[in-house]
């Protein structure tokens, strides 16, 4: 089978074009950008164009015919690739229709990590504790990791492991063997409209599963009589569990059940304390600074519990995400600061946005916050770099938190002070 990637360097698409490659397909695809991922897919032979004017496409159909064309949620209608695939009669796909179809001719049994808040390091650690216990896996996982690439397809394996995510339904097209099912939080209203239609999303990716194992806490009801979900008592967190964070031994205990629940019977307490984490999950990125993709409520305070477990001073700096997403979580934004001594609130990451809304300014943003007094709006300019590197120099913990182009601030920050 010949399939084509568009967008292959991404955090989405490129694992999956990783997988199809070890599966034995043939891939080729397109990205505007390069990343350590198309880098390395060209080293292992797969051709890449860096145009998407739908040329490339056609030209690698008229040479070998394309079975399928698959793209992300993030392409247009109108985007050249996939009007060139529809009129060259391509069959067009996600993501996750592909590699749900995989995993169903591999003979996979699926192991689904789903949820809100947690999936990708959740699924980090189960992937790193398969790895230390020698038992062969594949899995996909929707960052970068400093164990193996974020994609993988072991011939061997009798488990696929997946950060299944509900954006755009697409944990709808799977039917996995166990999920896990970390938190429930309403979020994506581009996707779902209500939170009731989020909750029955979640109640139907339960019901497509063999065996779902969640928590009895907050939206709880949502899988109320149903045979296959087990709740595990909220309260029960194992606390000998030697990872940093209350969100982090909560995930931690839930795939113990989930191992148990495999009759994996292993003491994985010393494998969980040598996980090396996932990029961009509180990812140490020098002394005294963090980075961390979380830009929801319970993520910001979930982060900051932990930041303050190895530093007494801590302080935050939010870009938040999408203005869309801000006017749904806006009347959320209350105590979740309370452990950050000094907060610089950048302006929002634009992306996928509703032209007719206002942008929401940080005043507006921040008027409910409880401890207001300690935020200063802030942009991305020498004096917040400066800010940063005197509060690291005093032993401070800096964590910078957002979705958005913060991380790539940062670390181009480092990279020219590491230059000069």
């Amino acid at each position: 089978m010949n399939i084509y990637f568009s967008g292959i360097g991404g955090v989405g698409i490129g694992p999956l074009a990783e997988i199809a490659h070890d599966a034995g397909y043939s891939i080729i695809g397109s990205d505007l950008a390069e990343s350590l991922i198309t880098k390395k897919l060209r080293q292992n032979g797969v051709t890449i164009s860096n145009s998407q004017d739908g040329s490339f496409l056609e030209k690698c159909h008229k040479k070998n015919p394309i079975d399928w064309f698959v793209y992300t949620a993030a392409l247009t209608e109108n985007h050249p690739e996939l009007v060139m695939a529809h009129s060259l009669g391509i069959k067009t796909a996600k993501r996750d229709e592909l590699l749900s179809y995989i995993i169903k001719q591999k003979k996979l049994k699926l192991i689904a990590v789903a949820g809100t808040h947690g999936k990708t390091t959740t699924t980090g650690m189960l992937v790193w504790i398969f790895q230390q216990l020698n038992i062969p896996i594949s899995y996909s996982v929707g960052t970068t990791l400093t164990f193996g690439p974020s994609g993988k397809f072991n011939p061997n394996s009798e488990y696929f492991i997946y950060e299944c995510d509900e954006f755009d339904r697409n944990f709808l097209h799977f039917k996995p063997f166990l999920s896990l099912i970390t938190s429930v939080d309403y979020d994506h209203s581009d996707t779902y409209s209500t939170t009731t239609d989020y909750l029955k999303a979640f109640r139907q990716f339960a019901a497509g599963s063999n065996k779902a194992i969640t928590w009895d806490d907050q939206h709880s009801a949502t899988f109320d009589n149903m045979v296959q979900v087990t709740k595990l008592n909220h309260l029960k967190i194992d606390p000998n569990i030697p990872v940093v964070g209350n969100h982090n031994r909560r995930n931690a205990t839930l795939i113990q059940a989930a191992l148990k629940e495999l009759e994996i019977t292993n003491d994985i307490n010393s494998i969980l304390g040598s996980f090396p984490g996932t990029d961009r999950r509180f990812e140490k990125l020098a002394d005294n600074l963090y980075s961390d993709y979380g830009h929801h409520p319970v993520e910001i305070a979930a982060t900051l519990q932990l930041a303050r477990e190895l530093s007494d001073h801590v302080i935050l700096v939010y870009q938040p995400h999408q203005n869309i997403r801000q006017y749904e979580i806006r009347n959320q934004y209350t105590n979740q600061f309370k452990l950050a001594e000094k907060i610089y609130w950048l302006p929002t990451y634009l992306s996928r946005e509703d032209p007719n809304l206002p942008i929401l300014s940080p005043k507006e943003l921040i008027q409910n916050i409880t401890n207001k007094k300690d935020i200063t709006v802030s942009n991305f300019d020498d004096n917040l770099w400066n800010i940063i590197q005197g509060a690291r120099e005093k032993n401070t913990l800096v964590l910078c938190m957002g979705a958005g182009d913060i991380d790539g601030w940062l670390r181009d920050k480092l990279c020219q002070q590491k230059s000069s």
